[in-house]
């Protein structure tokens, strides 16, 4: 069996924890972390399965399976008025990867706590997004292209 991708999720949800007034069951549903991320960029966001799939690091048809397992789940829980409880699974946190112009250092934020007012390090205020974070870096472009002007004639030049 191969083994488990991580899937990027956006963040930990606020609840954790969905109770009905009147149980049924006491037995407990749970719902992962990446089924509970499946519902919220499909039915919450109203992307498409593609797109979503690319948010998450997963493949179309692996989403599609997520996104089955996670409403089957909900709809159980809601019909047989089950308790749910949402955690685990195999995920990891989007991140996002700052670099301080000022001493070089490099840290990560999850994504959606918002940019960085400073240096964790040095207090500095300039900062920027790293260059590997933003899909190029070293006079490549997006798919390992050269940027304009940064071909071996041009690179001689500047030497």
């Amino acid at each position: 069996m191969r083994p488990r991708r991580c899937r990027r999720i956006k963040g930990n949800p606020d609840c954790t924890y969905f109770k009905p007034e009147k149980t049924i069951s006491k037995e407990e549903i749970n719902l992962t972390l990446e089924e509970l991320e499946a519902i919220r960029l499909k039915d919450h966001e109203e992307l498409e399965q593609t797109k979503a799939a690319e948010k998450m690091n997963i493949s179309q048809p692996t989403f599609h399976r997520i996104l089955q397992e996670a409403r089957k789940k909900i709809a159980d829980a809601l019909v047989n008025a089950r308790p749910l409880r949402i955690y685990g699974g195999a995920n990891k946190m989007a991140m996002r990867k700052f670099r301080c112009y000022a001493c070089e250092h490099k840290w990560e934020v999850p994504y959606g706590t918002g940019r960085p007012d400073k240096c964790p390090k040095c207090n500095s205020i300039n900062i920027h997004r790293s260059e590997e974070d933003r899909g190029f870096g070293r006079g490549t472009g997006i798919c390992g292209r050269r940027q304009r002007g940064q071909g071996p004639a041009m690179q001689a030049m500047s030497q």
